[in-house]
């Protein structure tokens, strides 16, 4: 099974509204068969909570813009991670020291990669 082509939209939506507000390593997995709860994990790291909290707001929008809202939202910016639920994704938005910390990426490196837009303009998303 993999993510369904509106995920797989949804991801990239995300990953480029992270992407306008300056996040970095942004990341979007097809988890789809790892996990029965979502398609697609997006991962975007951002420098300090400021950074996070626009990064959120960013994507929020974003996606409110295409219909959807998120379902669930944990953490706070003060924490260095937030999460958003929107269903068919979930998108990870993290403090670098976080997300270097608990390893998402490490934990689902097995999963498909969707490719998204580069902040830096590589079309492969190298840098």
């Amino acid at each position: 099974m993999t993510a369904s082509p509106e995920a797989v939209e949804l991801a990239k939506v995300a990953a480029a509204a992270a992407a306008d507000k300056k996040a970095v390593d942004i990341v979007a997995l097809d988890v789809s068969d790892q996990l029965a709860l979502t398609d697609c994990f997006v991962l975007a790291s951002a420098a300090n909570e400021r950074q996070v909290q626009a990064i959120v707001d960013e994507v929020e929008e974003k996606l409110r813009e295409r219909g959807s809202k998120p379902t669930r939202r944990e953490g706070d910016n003060d924490n260095g991670w937030v999460l958003l639920d929107f269903n068919d994704i979930v998108v990870h938005v993290m403090h670098t020291e976080q997300r270097g910390f608990y390893g998402l990426d490490r934990l689902w490196k097995d999963c498909p990669a969707i490719e998204v837009p580069d902040p830096q303009g590589a079309p492969d998303g190298t840098a």
